[in-house]
This record gives structure tokens, C-alpha cells and sequence, in this order.
């Protein structure tokens, strides 16, 4: 006697589904490739970041939290989108903004780090 019934359980019709849904979802987690060339706004964003980390003194634990943060930058811009109107009250809107829109980019927390050496780096 089986203990279940022949046909309701079948294989086949299971890989078959399984297949569909792999296919489906091969690239949802894809991530964006890196190195991609960095606009005049948003080089000059990272400068302006980068420049105001180290005039506060601030360099080495930016560039430690950064490097430890590093893969989590998307949820970095996400919190900057949900801050943003408390950060107006501070800072620029647009400059907010364009911050979270660089985070979402895998490339962008490697890049404030060399801006933040650089700077710290070259006599201000």
C-alpha cells in the first residue's frame, strides 16, 4: 500500500516548476557592474564629502567604519532616502540625494575611501 497516491505528487511536474522559477529568478541578484566612470557631480560630491571628513578630523575612523560597512552600502542610501527630511534641515536636498543615489553603486564606498586618503594625504 502506498502512502501516497500515485500522480498527485509527481516529479516530473515538480522540475519542471522548479525550472521555470530558476529561470525566472536567475538574475534577480544580479549586481550592477563595477567601474563604471564617475560624472563630474558626483566625483565633485565625494571630493566635497571626502574634504569634509578630514577638515573635522575625522579620516581614520570614516575610513574604518567605510571599509566595514563596505557591502552594505545599499542599505546606506536607503537610510539616506528616509533621512532626507530630517538632513534638509542641514544639509542640501539635491547633494542628499545625489549621496544616496552614488551609495546604491557597489564602486562608490572604494572610491570615498581613496578620496578620503588623498586628501588626507595632500596638504589642504
Amino acid at each position: 500500500m502506498a502512502l501516497l497516491p500515485k500522480g498527485k505528487f509527481a516529479i516530473e511536474g515538480s522540475v519542471h516548476i522548479w525550472g521555470q522559477l530558476r529561470q525566472a529568478f536567475a538574475h534577480a541578484f544580479a549586481l550592477a557592474p563595477t567601474g563604471q566612470l564617475l560624472t563630474r557631480e558626483e566625483a565633485a560630491l565625494l571630493e566635497k564629502v571626502a574634504g569634509l571628513v578630514v577638515q573635522r578630523g575625522m579620516a581614520t575612523p570614516a575610513v574604518l567604519f567605510l571599509e566595514s560597512l563596505g557591502p552594505l552600502s545599499f542599505l546606506g542610501s536607503q537610510v539616506g532616502y528616509g533621512m532626507r527630511p530630517f538632513l534638509e534641515l542641514v544639509c542640501d536636498a539635491a547633494e542628499i540625494e545625489g549621496l544616496a543615489a552614488l551609495l546604491e553603486r557597489r564602486d562608490s564606498i572604494d572610491r570615498l575611501i581613496s578620496f578620503i586618503q588623498e586628501h588626507t594625504v595632500a596638504p589642504a
